[in-house]
């Protein structure tokens, strides 16, 4: 799959809809579901590599990550690259450039509690490389005013705003605000933002889909939501297990050993 498939899925006429997956087995599954592209979590991903999120998974850790992946799904695959794992733009860049190399046809970079200027130089620095080099990504760049309460609720959606004027003119090619959950909050940034694809994550109380739609969101991303319901799960039945409750365990509803087999037959390459 290219880079202007994924694009092309963020112009509707429905909301991409993004499973968040954390390695290859889980980026198969939802693939098999009926997800039309794949894209990562990176507390789900750093977790499944033993390492905490936030910028603490070695950069070669995320590109094998990526090459693991492709070599399952054939949909778009998208990849949480957090901040970038430097400060420095250069270094972002050629990160970026080995993500295009692994298979990955867009990107997630935030911006956390750091200055927007800095995020701009980021994606400056991408963006050059990438046309230098002949490629592309679908940068979709995450904004954690809300995630992080960087603005009073009052100044929250015009410092959103303001912050996507910075990154669309520095290269973003869609806009991710975590945490936004209020629906005419999410209305006036999707109708404040030039155009830019607005994404939302999975949180509790958010507007149902319909009216995500209506409001003008063009995808929607479970997070780590997804990762962290299984890893309570495994954490409830492992607990259960060494409680020396075996039947409880063994009765469990489970995926079907051969239907997971199969998922994978002709997939080692």
């Amino acid at each position: 799959m290219t880079t202007a498939a994924l694009r092309k899925l963020h112009e509707g006429p429905s909301i991409l809809l993004l499973p968040n997956a954390w390695d290859a087995g889980s980026a198969r599954l939802v693939e098999s579901l009926g997800a039309k592209a794949v894209a990562t979590t990176s507390a789900g991903l750093c977790w499944s590599r033993g390492y905490a999120d936030a910028a603490a998974l070695p950069p070669e850790q995320i590109i094998g990550a990526s090459r693991d992946i492709r070599r399952v799904v054939s949909v778009p695959l998208t990849v949480d690259m957090e901040a970038g794992y430097s400060d420095d733009p250069a270094a972002v860049a050629e990160l970026a450039l080995q993500l295009v190399e692994a298979g990955v046809n867009g990107v997630n970079i935030e911006d956390g509690s750091d200055a927007p200027e800095l995020l701009c130089r980021k994606l400056t620095a991408i963006r050059a490389a990438l046309a230098s080099a002949g490629a592309d990504l679908f940068l979709n760049v995450r904004t954690d005013v809300y995630l992080r309460g960087l603005a009073a609720p009052g100044d929250a959606v015009a410092e959103v705003v303001r912050r996507a004027a910075l990154y669309r003119e520095a290269g973003c090619d869609g806009l991710f605000t975590p945490g936004a959950s209020d629906a005419g909050h999410i209305r006036d940034i999707a109708s404040s933002i030039d155009g830019l694809p607005l994404n939302i994550m999975l949180v509790p109380n958010l507007p149902d889909l319909p009216t995500l739609q209506r409001l003008g969101v063009r995808r929607l991303s479970a997070g780590s939501a997804i990762a962290q319901a299984g890893w309570g799960h495994v954490g409830q039945l492992a607990a259960r297990f060494l409680a020396g409750d075996i039947a409880q365990v063994a009765d469990a509803p489970a995926a079907e050993y051969g239907a997971m087999n199969k998922l994978f037959a002709g997939a080692a390459r």
